[in-house]
């Protein structure tokens, strides 16, 4: 939070020059330190826009201006910065709150739809396409294809954009995945909708996944894949089995 305030705050400084001296209508033929400025502004503006958070725009000018001009201000430097992160950490406690609740609104509502089954976990899930083959375990090593999205169809991680499946355990991915893998058979093609408590939580995952957010999978299960280890070991208990021929001098 303090890196981001610290950005935050840098970037101000070095674009509010602009603001103290006040921001013209942008002519045909701009100045380099104009585009500059202008982009400050534009990547300062949506970032801040993604918190929330609304501003008093002269209170705003009037902050960097003193700042900048090394006249008293009505905060220190300490006070500004606690301000600034007391504010980021209410409007991120309200978007959770909103995220929560539109959370629990649509699976309701989609636990309602024809073709989902609702499991005691939380988990939803469509079948597409049954599958004929073997059921993984819990542990098993898996190969997969499948698209992920959020419930507003922002696709946030795909195999298919790769062009190649994903191989990997099931005791190594969210509980989610865990689950709903193991529901399918080879061959298969389901639909997962894998709650936040099944997935990345209150907390999200950095500014792909927000707080409380559902998570929609198509995934079609390719293959249960043999465990190289489980085969080594395997190897190596057959040779502890076998036995020893003895030297034809020493047996003389």
């Amino acid at each position: 939070m303090k890196k981001m305030v610290g950005i935050s705050l840098l970037m101000g400084v070095l674009l509010l020059g602009a603001y103290a001296e006040g921001v013209p209508e942008v002519p045909s033929k701009v100045s380099e330190d104009v585009d500059t400025s202008y982009a400050f502004g534009m990547v300062i503006g949506s970032d801040l826009k993604q918190t929330g958070l609304t501003f008093n725009y002269n209170a705003f000018v009037r902050g960097l201006k003193e700042s900048l001009e090394d006249k008293e201000t009505r905060f220190t430097m300490d006070d500004a910065v606690l301000k600034v992160q007391t504010a980021f950490m209410a409007a991120m406690a309200k978007r959770a709150e909103e995220n929560r609740q539109k959370e629990q609104a649509f699976l309701e509502e989609n636990s309602k739809k024809p073709g989902v089954t609702l499991t005691s976990s939380g988990l939803q899930y469509e079948v597409i396409i049954e599958g004929s083959g073997q059921k993984p375990g819990g542990s098993d090593m898996v190969r997969v294809n499948y698209k992920g999205t959020l419930t507003d169809g922002t696709v946030f991680d795909s195999s298919y954009s790769r062009g190649e499946p994903a191989e990997f355990p099931l005791d190594a991915v969210i509980p989610g995945w865990t689950e709903g893998i193991q529901l399918m058979s080879e061959g298969g093609f389901y639909r997962l909708y894998v709650p936040s408590k099944l997935a990345y939580g209150e907390q999200g995952a950095g500014s792909v996944i927000p707080p409380y957010a559902t998570l929609i999978f198509e995934v079609e299960l390719l293959s249960i894949l043999e465990d190289p280890e489980a085969g080594l070991e395997e190897t190596d208990e057959e040779a502890l089995e076998e036995p020893v021929e003895e030297d034809a001098d020493s047996a003389e």
